[in-house]
């Protein structure tokens, strides 16, 4: 397996991520197991699933079949899908993200993330707060890195504007709408 140096961190990942996104529902917990074991079999080391993935079970299940092994992975989550009816409880309010950041991290049965995800941008949410909370849950230790899934790249540009005014590292990695193998 070919590994190469992940964006503008120091992590080391497999040319190939293993998607969870089918964890839960889709893919039983013991097919999961086989998939997950033959990935490692073959020398990848990078595992992408997100909060809303079958309402969480794709992480519960990632965090149960990770179990003694969470230091060969470099594992990445996203969050910022509504997962909850209450106004306030989504998209990257604050107080929303570094609750939800506790409950991915406890889905996955980990202390720390190699990658935060924004899952998806919403044009209306203050970046600037979300900025200072991403740099907060940085210094806390819980998460490593954050990226950007399906953003614009104008919007981009301005997390990596707020990133240098507030003195918060800026997104290791994107995830844009196109791209090629």
């Amino acid at each position: 397996m070919h590994y190469r140096r992940l964006g503008k961190s120091n992590l080391k990942v497999s040319s190939l991520c293993l998607g969870t996104m089918m964890f839960g529902r889709q893919t039983p917990f013991e097919e999961a197991a086989n998939i997950l074991a033959s990935a490692r079999a073959h020398g990848l080391n990078f595992i992408d699933t997100a909060d809303v993935y079958n309402h969480g079970q794709s992480e519960r299940d990632v965090g149960q079949l990770l179990k003694g092994q969470r230091n060969d992975w470099v594992l990445a989550s996203k969050l910022g899908n509504a997962v909850s009816d209450v106004v306030n409880e989504s998209h990257y309010a604050r107080r929303w993200l570094i609750q939800e950041t506790d409950a991915i991290l406890g889905r996955l049965q980990t202390d720390y993330l190699d990658i935060l995800y924004l899952h998806r941008d919403y044009p209306e949410e203050n970046l600037e707060e979300t900025v200072q909370a991403l740099g907060d849950l940085i210094r806390a230790g819980k998460i490593r890195s954050f990226g950007l899934s399906n953003f614009r790249g104008w919007r981009i540009a301005d997390v990596y504007r707020l990133c240098e005014k507030a003195g918060v590292p800026s997104p290791s990695v994107c995830q844009p709408y196109y791209h090629l193998l």
